[in-house]
């Protein structure tokens, strides 16, 4: 494991009984973890705003119904190929679907196709989940396992 850095917060009362109440509410975790978790959370953020390389999810919903829409969205897709991953299609209803677009690049670059998404004429709902590639958060959770590969 990497190496430990032992510290104390100061924090009002009031808000350190709401965070007994999250620990006690969520899954076991210790205080450690559940601190470590926020500072990864935000370092991921941070690269986001900083257009660093990101992982993320878009989802979409729209009517198919509605005129060239599928072929729109989908040559938009290609335009963006190199940050696409992969993309699931669901028909919610008759007219309906879904697609869940698994992307991974610059920040600015995944807003983009999202947008893009939105400016479409029967695009109900597009919106971006963000992830990190997890180049800054691997020291802050290095942990010893095992297998052969190399890091």
């Amino acid at each position: 494991m990497s190496d430990l850095v032992r510290m104390s917060i100061t924090m009002e009362k009031e808000l350190h009984d709401r965070l007994e109440e999250a620990l006690k509410a969520g899954p076991a975790v210790s205080r450690s973890e559940f601190i470590r978790d926020l500072v990864r959370e935000r370092l991921a953020r941070d690269a986001w705003k900083n257009n660093e390389e990101a992982v993320g999810t878009i989802t979409v919903v729209y009517d198919h119904e509605v005129r060239e829409l599928t072929q729109k969205l989908t040559h938009l897709q290609h335009h963006y190929h190199d940050a696409i991953l992969a993309t699931t299609h669901v028909h919610l209803t008759e007219e309906l679907c879904a697609e869940m677009i698994m992307v991974r690049g610059r920040a600015s670059e995944i807003e983009a196709l999202a947008e893009g998404m939105r400016a479409h004429k029967g695009v109900l709902h597009a919106a971006v989940s963000i992830g990190s590639t997890g180049k800054r958060l691997a020291s802050a959770r290095r942990r010893p396992h095992r297998h052969t590969h190399p890091h």
